[in-house]
């Protein structure tokens, strides 16, 4: 007999310890007023000069494209056919509506009467360091603004390469195809 009184006890215990109160704890929507708080928000502001978990970025040249101050001659990550790939994806939905698919500056709002950017083929551009175009994509420049918010570094980086495979494929000539390409392409080479 006693038993089945001290499972009844345990049942009973168990379902009081899960009350539907525990679900229902103070808390506040994210943004939402506050009494508790002098300031009447419920969000607390980040504490100054901290950073948060994960966010620190000591890495100057693949965070800023600058060491010290200057511009980097050539990114910081190794160029591979994968990044490449990459910066041909991102290059297509963010930077072709204005800079064209060739890179030439002859994108779709620009036919549409919006401003014309620069071509990344003109001598200026070509002879840039990387840095350069890394940071016009993160800060903006001119009528451009800054992709920082919408474009991760590793991106950025992705976009760059890319833009320089453009600018080699744009102003390649038949001398610079090797030879064993040229004949698989026109047959026999004169």
């Amino acid at each position: 007999m006693k038993s089945p009184l001290v499972l009844l006890a345990l049942l009973l215990s168990a379902s009081i310890a899960c009350s539907p109160d525990m679900s229902r704890q103070p808390r506040y929507k994210p943004l939402s007023e506050s009494e508790f708080f002098d300031d009447g928000r419920s969000a607390r502001p980040v504490l100054p000069d901290t950073v948060a978990r994960g966010q620190l970025r000591t890495d100057e040249r693949y965070y800023q494209g600058k060491v010290k101050g200057a511009l980097v001659g050539t990114a910081p990550i190794p160029v591979t056919r994968k990044l490449l790939e990459r910066g041909q994806e991102r290059f297509n939905i963010f930077c072709t509506p204005c800079h064209g698919h060739l890179g030439d500056g002859d994108g779709m709002v620009v036919r549409r009467g919006f401003r014309r950017p620069p071509s990344y083929h003109i001598d200026r551009l070509r002879e840039a360091p990387d840095g350069y175009l890394f940071d016009v994509i993160s800060n903006g420049f001119g009528a451009m603004a800054s992709y920082a918010s919408r474009i991760p570094p590793q991106d950025r980086w992705a976009i760059t390469a890319y833009i320089r495979a453009l600018q080699l494929s744009q102003g390649a000539k038949l001398e610079d195809v090797p030879e064993a390409q040229r004949r698989q392409l026109f047959g026999e080479v004169k």
